[in-house]
Formats: C-alpha cells, structure tokens, sequence
C-alpha cells in the first residue's frame, strides 16, 4: 500500500529486529505443561542481557543490537527441526484475516491461527526460545522476561482452572521470514497479541500488543514472584498521579470503560476526536512520566527498536493527550488510562478477575495509528 508521510517517517527511523516463538512440549518457559508424550523438567532461561534508556528516549544498551538477519537465522534454525507438516502449520499467507486473527481469550484454535506450543518438541522449544530472546526485548518485566512472565501466570491459573496453561498458545509466520520482502510474527495465547511486521529487513511496526495478567502478581511454590506488568502499572500511576486538581478535571472521559477500546476485532477504530489532557499543558517533569509511561510497551520489541520508537513518540508529546475514566487509583473495575498520540496508543484498564474473582486483573493494548501490522492493510 502506498506510504503516508508519518509511515515514511517511522520507517527511516525504524531499522530493527522482530521476534519469532515457538515451544515444546512438556516445559514451556520453566513452567511444567504435561501433555501425552512427554514431560520433562528443562527450566526456561531468562534474558541476562539488558538495555537501560531515560524517559527522554536516550539509550546504553549492554550488549550489541541484534539484526532482522540474525532474527531470520533463528527462525530458519527452528522451522528445521518442525516436520513438513508442522511447518505448514507455521507458514502461513501474510493476509489480513490471518493477521488480525488474535485475541485475550484462552480460545485456542478456534480465534488464531499457527501451531500450538503444546505440540511441540523439547527441541524445538529450545530452538524458538532463541529466537525469541534474540528478537524481544532484553528488560526486565517488558519484552522477553514479560512474555515468559505472562505463559508462567498461565500456567499458574491453570492449576486453579481447566482451560489454562501456556501449552495453549500459538505461533505463525506470516510470509516467509526473509531479509527481504513482507512477514510477520505471530504469536499469542491467553493475555497475549505479540506481533511484528517486517518489509525489506527492516521492522515495519511492532504492533498490535495486547498483554494483560491475572492475578497480577502471585508466588510460586519455589517462593519466586512475579507481576508482569508492575512496571506498566507503575508509570500510568505515576503519570496520573503527577497531574493537578484542575488538570485532572481536563484529562476526565464522560464513558466508562470495561475494557480497552481497541481489543481483538477493533481494529483501525482509533475515535476521530482526541480526548482528554494535552501534553502540551504539562511541565517537562510531567511530560518526561508521559513518556515514561509507554516505555514498557514499547520495550516489548527488540531495545534498538525501542529506543527508535520511543524517540518518534518523544517528537510527538505535543500532539498527544492522556485521559482517564474511573478512579485514578488503578485498582477497580473499571480504572482506566489512556495515551493517544500522533502514533502511540496505549489503554490500561482494571477488570474483575475472572478465575480469582476477589481480585482485579489487568488488561492493557499498545496500538499505533500508522504502524499497526507494518501498515500493510486498510481498516
């Protein structure tokens, strides 16, 4: 489809890596999945690389960028070791109804396309691990360490609820991964939409990414803890909470909200009238929590990715605005934030929990007006 200025403008700024995942059969992500053949005890590793950036969109980064070439090697690695008949599963047409085939429910095969982890081999989960902690981000509770966080939390409903577990996600590639042309990787489950768009060895956009957890922070037997989304809760707290009486006033939405606007089926209905508080009214301090309140969804692709990203939405603080519907104490149902910018849409809303029903949970989507499925489709 032909480029609109914004479109071309994020593309010269956005040469980076993408993310391929697969898994295997009886351990996904340290976290025990039984099926009927296998069951092993092969603990998942976590990234041990790291990246830190300022809110201003700088950024060191510990380890050497990794390029689409080195993403598209390790997904090569993992399509050999699939029989042809699971790499059919995997290689899919790069179309919009096998692109916008995701959602938040544990729906299985029934709303995504691609081949479920739970068939897979120890091999082969080892083999899509690599990609994947190639291809992600390298923080901590974002990118690579929050999707592993999210399969554990899966499994970790699972042994309340049937229906659960992080054998129950899926993985596509969407075209042919290449260094060349137009693909994307497709990968999702219950709570979790990741998808990113590459045309000509370059990322073309990182998003749709749904990303939500229940319960939002819990201990497992061994005594380790995890809240994935801490860090996504803490920056639109922080945000909100640095706002006046009167700018609180301003940032107020007369609906309510249940859940994000811009979920599964949504896509492209972005409202054609911003609402709420115009960053532009606000301090440099606040305006730097703005920006640090995308930081950890735009953390979920690759860190030089990122960092790109992050610097476009920097330029557009201006133009974007932050609004809010219920209380701004996050932590009922129906608490709700939203940043929407030139590019950058983000919503953040609390739910009542559905397996742990005294409890709220976490929904969140991270959106881009331009960049959504690399703009390749017309919504």
């Amino acid at each position: 489809m032909q480029e609109n200025n914004t479109h071309r403008r994020l593309k010269s700024k956005w040469k980076r890596a993408g993310i391929a995942f697969a898994a295997g059969t009886s351990l996904l992500f340290g976290a025990i999945y039984v099926n009927a053949n296998a069951a092993t005890t092969t603990s998942g590793s976590s990234a041990s690389e790291s990246a830190s950036e300022s809110a201003d969109g700088s950024t060191a980064t510990t380890a050497a960028s990794v390029g689409v070439s080195d993403v598209v090697d390790a997904a090569n690695t993992f399509l050999n070791t699939l029989t042809s008949d699971q790499q059919s599963d995997v290689l899919l047409d790069f179309t919009q109804a096998n692109a916008t085939a995701w959602s938040n429910l544990p729906c299985g095969s029934t709303c995504r396309v691609g081949i479920e982890l739970s068939s897979l081999s120890d091999e082969q989960l080892t083999a899509a691990k690599a990609v994947l902690k190639a291809a992600a981000g390298t923080g901590s509770d974002t990118g690579y360490d929050q999707i592993t966080q999210i399969l554990k939390a899966d499994d970790y409903l699972g042994e309340t609820a049937s229906g659960y577990g992080s054998g129950n996600y899926y993985l596509a590639f969407l075209g042919t991964p290449s260094t060349s042309g137009t693909w994307q990787v497709h990968f999702g489950g219950h709570h979790l939409a990741f998808n990113l768009t590459y045309k000509d060895g370059e990322v073309e956009g990182s998003t749709p990414y749904f990303v939500g957890v229940e319960p939002t922070s819990w201990t497992d037997d061994d005594g380790t803890s995890y809240a994935p989304l801490s860090g996504m809760y803490d920056g639109m707290k922080a945000m909100v909470d640095s706002l006046s009486d009167d700018e609180l006033t301003e940032a107020k939405l007369t609906d309510s909200f249940s859940d994000v606007l811009l979920g599964p089926d949504d896509d492209g209905d972005f409202p054609a009238t911003k609402e709420g508080l115009k960053v532009s009214e606000l301090t440099d301090d606040q305006q730097a929590l703005v920006l640090a309140a995308m930081k950890p969804w735009v953390d979920a692709a690759d860190d030089t990715t990122a960092a790109s990203v992050l610097s476009t939405y920097k330029s557009e603080l201006d133009d974007t605005y932050i609004s809010y519907s219920g209380s701004t104490d996050l932590s009922a149902q129906g608490d709700y934030v939203r940043i929407d910018g030139p590019g950058v849409w983000i919503e953040f809303v609390c739910q009542d929990g559905v397996v742990y029903t005294s409890k709220i949970h976490y929904h969140t989507v991270y959106r881009d007006h331009t960049t959504d499925y690399g703009g390749e489709f017309s919504f």
